[in-house]
């Protein structure tokens, strides 16, 4: 080490009280605050971010509730699902011209080249940002909520979050859950040609929200 980095390293250990060789003390306990909203309170606030962002925003009342209106957004068109639990359970891909079951990533891909819609569910949403929270696994491929120009998100009201912090405190490791864990703010945008914003250069043009209040209250 030169005489001159030594001497800045020095005077960075004097100002932090701190001698040669000493071992920095431990980082403190991660802070996170916790909004304490109520379920309802959460959908409105995620509902009004959402739409601040140019999201399109469906609120259902009902499981079944949820596949109609997919069925109405798709109009006759094709669409991809992924192979989440509760997008079966919604009924949803039973829907006329809803492609699911994809194990195989060429066809996965082939598929969502051609379909109008990609529909996931979303394992969280935030509030106050209006994002989709998108863990990537075998049920939820990240390639149906990227490719087709329209990513319909399905998600029930109790999975909607108050804020990131409230995110960290359910899933602290996300690398424990997931290989890849994506937050989806609003459709793709971006504004790197001569500042002229652009939407759906990245990802998907367009975006809707099922949100199923069923059960809630």
């Amino acid at each position: 080490m030169n005489d001159s980095r030594a001497a800045v390293l020095d005077r960075v250990r004097a100002a932090l009280g701190r001698k040669p060789g000493q071992q920095p003390p431990p980082l403190p306990p991660a802070l996170f605050s916790e909004r304490n909203l109520t379920t309802p309170e959460r959908v409105e606030l995620f509902v009004q971010q959402f739409e601040k962002l140019n999201g399109k925003p469906v609120r259902v009342r009902s499981r079944s509730d949820a596949a109609a209106a997919v069925r109405d957004l798709m109009n006759g068109q094709i669409a991809v699902a992924s192979n989440a639990p509760s997008l079966s359970e919604c009924g949803i891909t039973d829907l006329a011209g809803v492609q699911h079951g994809f194990t195989s990533r060429d066809d996965l891909r082939a598929a969502c080249t051609t379909a109008a819609f990609g529909i996931t569910s979303a394992t969280y949403a935030l509030a106050d940002t209006g994002s989709f929270v998108m863990l990537a696994g075998r049920e939820e491929a990240r390639l149906i909520s990227l490719l087709p120009p329209v990513h319909i998100g399905v998600i029930p009201a109790s999975g909607i979050l108050a804020s990131l912090d409230e995110l960290f405190m359910r899933v602290p490791k996300p690398a424990d859950r997931t290989s890849s864990m994506v937050l989806i703010t609003g459709p793709s945008r971006t504004a790197d040609i001569e500042q002229i914003l652009v939407r759906g250069v990245h990802g998907p043009g367009e975006i809707y929200a099922v949100i199923v209040e069923e059960g809630e209250q």
